[in-house]
């Protein structure tokens, strides 16, 4: 399973899905379902959108967790 971490990186700095979606010009239902994390899939550009925002790494935003 594939988590995002979008939810977290928010809370950290106190945004809300609209500051996010205004600030990057992604569709606010494209970030509500990577904050809820139900996603079924991502577009590269909105990964590389969301990773320049907050100024981390894919592998800050997403994570392999595997299933037991």
């Amino acid at each position: 399973m594939v988590r995002c971490h979008l939810s977290r990186l928010m809370g950290e700095r106190k945004m809300k899905i609209i500051d996010v979606a205004r600030e990057t010009g992604l569709n606010r239902n494209t970030i509500t379902l990577l904050y809820k994390e139900n996603a079924q899939r991502v577009d590269l550009d909105a990964i590389d959108r969301l990773c320049h925002l907050f100024g981390c790494e894919v592998g800050d935003l997403l994570e392999y967790v595997p299933e037991e």
